[in-house]
């Protein structure tokens, strides 16, 4: 999903078992940076956004640690698809698929995303 930059006024929300969830405004996502946001089971989603205003969300918890630290990883693109890069072990995660592109047999969880 793409989005005009000066949208506002907009909840960024997560499809969780069927229904849309909440998880904050729009504006508290910035280009290359992470919010970590608490789902209603008790995991927790990081939420992205990149420059063409793209929303993304993947499980928190990197799978390589076991610490939920993807929200504070680095965002960058590797042969057009966009990623993000645990903090602690430097592993990169797919946005849009959740795949490891270190670690073929690894894969994390997304999430549908999209503000209104």
């Amino acid at each position: 999903m793409t989005l005009a930059p000066e949208t506002t006024d907009l909840k960024v929300e997560l499809h969780l078992d069927g229904d849309w969830f909440a998880v904050c405004e729009l504006t508290r996502l910035f280009p290359g940076r992470g919010v970590a946001a608490l789902l209603p089971d008790g995991r927790q989603a990081a939420l992205f956004r990149d420059r063409a205003g793209n929303l993304y969300a993947v499980d928190n918890r990197d799978p390589f640690s076991g610490a939920a630290v993807l929200s504070r990883g680095l965002t960058g693109s590797a042969q057009g698809r966009p990623f993000v890069a645990s903090p602690l072990l430097k592993q990169r995660f797919d946005l849009e698929t959740g795949q490891c592109l270190d670690d073929e047999s690894v894969r994390i969880t997304t999430y549908e995303v999209r503000a209104r």
